[in-house]
């Protein structure tokens, strides 16, 4: 810990404890303790910790091919590829290594649509409390002031406008306008989803304007919400969706999924990278889609994030001046408390129990998708006595 502290430039400000090895949804530390893991690397680790075929498949690949350029081929991408066309509306994918980069991916077709198809267009509208990543154009499109502070003047073709009010984007759009950008369900700002007439009406106005739609599931995607997708929810398709986080459980990943007439825009020199879909994180993520599209997972894991939310909603309803609200889809999860759950994400760590807290006072839940009934009953009781305890006015020390 010193080491980091000495040596790693203050990004983060870190629990006190050192994480050594996983195992499934349960995590070890230096100490020998264990913790039920229901932050998953903020969705990350959707198969949990050390997921056997996951593991096999990186160390297999390693000792066959680590890198090549994407000047030439290789057939762990073209699974993957072959995975994410074949069970999603998309045409085309690019392959990248994170969210951000995905996000900026996906902001570089729409500067392309907009002077192709546009006249020139090049206005991008996206939501207030949004997060799309910390690279500039990512972050100029994220919607918190708080994430933004210090880097202006930002990039100045992002607009911003209140999640869900279709008549204020309305009112936006111009004739610079190219794409709307948004999360389905909101997580860093507060978990909080769309509502389907909301994503329909939005939908018919790009189609009507000729502009894009982008779904940013970064943390929405890859089964988290109880559908390989969270698009599935509403009855739309976006023209692009940005994925990253759990595409290849824990090793970096990203991916930009595109209709055939936005993939198209980009040719040969348009854009590029030299790590994404390395043949690693490829392997990694073939299994990841392998075990997701298995049948009757992705069933098991909405009956299983339905319970855990039922779960969540009888704590609500015992204790209504505590817990304000229960928000979410699938196993992205949050309680809204009445007062700052800083002091309760400390003490649920104490306990065994990692979760997390976003907009100040959301616990928010995204464990591993392999959570058990079981698992879900041990922190369900724990949820319960400890909000019973907690002092809805205590500030984090």
């Amino acid at each position: 810990m010193q080491k980091i502290d000495r040596y790693v430039m203050g990004t983060y400000k870190r629990s006190q404890v050192m994480f050594l090895r996983g195992r499934g949804c349960t995590l070890f530390d230096d100490q020998g303790n264990e913790y039920l893991d229901l932050l998953a690397g903020i969705a990350v680790c959707n198969l949990g910790h050390a997921h056997p075929a996951v593991t096999k498949a990186v160390c297999d690949q390693a000792l066959s091919l680590t890198h090549v350029s994407n000047l030439f081929y290789t057939e762990p991408q073209a699974v993957v590829a072959e995975l994410l066309v074949e069970n999603s509306f998309a045409d085309q994918v690019f392959f990248c290594n994170s969210g951000a980069e995905a996000n900026e991916g996906a902001l570089k077709l729409a500067r392309l649509w907009g002077k192709e198809k546009l006249n020139g267009a090049f206005g991008v509208i996206s939501m207030e409390r949004s997060f799309h990543g910390r690279t500039f154009a990512a972050l100029s499109a994220t919607g918190q002031e708080m994430i933004q502070k210090g880097y202006d003047p930002l990039a100045p073709v992002f607009s911003h406008v209140p999640f869900g009010d279709f008549e204020v984007l309305q009112k936006q759009w111009d004739e610079n306008t190219c794409a709307v950008m948004m999360e389905p369900v909101q997580g860093e700002g507060g978990v909080v989803p769309a509502e389907k007439e909301y994503l329909e009406k939005v939908r018919k106005l790009c189609d009507e304007k000729g502009a894009l739609l982008i779904f940013d599931e970064v943390q929405t995607g890859l089964g988290r919400t109880g559908k390989l997708f969270a698009y599935e929810h509403f009855g739309i398709t976006p023209d692009i969706m940005t994925l990253a986080k759990a595409l290849a459980n824990g090793l970096p990943a990203g991916a930009v999924l595109a209709k055939k007439e936005a993939a198209d825009l980009f040719g040969p020199g348009t854009h590029g990278t030299t790590f994404g879909a390395g043949p690693i994180v490829m392997a990694a993520a073939r299994e990841v889609m392998q075990v997701l599209t298995e049948p009757g997972f992705m069933d098991d894991v909405a009956q299983r994030s339905a319970y855990f939310k039922q779960k969540l909603e009888q704590i609500a309803a015992k204790l209504p001046e505590k817990v304000l609200e229960v928000r979410g889809l699938g196993f992205l999860l949050g309680l809204k408390l009445s007062g700052p759950g800083a002091p309760l994400v400390k003490e649920f760590l104490e306990k065994g129990f990692v979760v997390n807290c976003t907009q100040g006072d959301i616990l928010r839940f995204v464990p591993p998708l392999i959570i058990t009934r079981e698992q879900i009953d041990a922190f369900s009781e724990v949820l319960l006595q400890t909000l019973i305890g907690w002092d809805s006015g205590q500030v984090e020390k």
